[in-house]
């Protein structure tokens, strides 16, 4: 398995559930990307995410290859390569059709910093 700050390949439906579980518990954004070896725009895309990885520790990310694992994208009902899914607690927040690098970091910026943290409120001061 892989460590933090790496795209992590799910190769059996096992491990694809496994790791979703992990992603779902960590509630950390997890990004899916559904890829295929013969796609163009996967392989360009892949060392973008692979970088995202490295940048961003506190989301998880996730590859499945469509025809390595055929009933997970029949599944999500995946079309079209590559589709990355958005998860947050086990529910869809957001899906980028294409190898669009610019959409794809803002939509993950948008949901990894949606999780809401608890802001201090002000305290008066009091009036002497």
């Amino acid at each position: 398995m892989a460590e933090e700050g790496q795209v992590i390949s799910c190769h059996t439906v096992d491990a694809w559930n496994e790791q979703l579980q992990k992603g779902n518990e960590s509630k950390k954004l997890v990004v899916v990307d559904f890829t295929a070896s013969w796609c163009g725009p996967c392989r360009f895309i892949a060392p973008v995410l692979a970088e995202f990885a490295r940048k961003m520790p506190n989301v998880m990310f996730l590859k499945v290859d469509i025809d390595e694992l055929k009933t997970v994208a029949e599944d999500w009902a995946i079309e079209a390569m590559p589709t990355f899914m958005f998860l947050k607690e086990g529910k869809i927040v957001d899906k980028v059709v294409g190898a669009r690098k610019d959409e794809l970091q803002m939509t993950i910026a948008k949901h990894a910093t949606a999780t809401p943290t608890p802001t201090p409120t002000p305290t008066p001061t009091a009036a002497a």
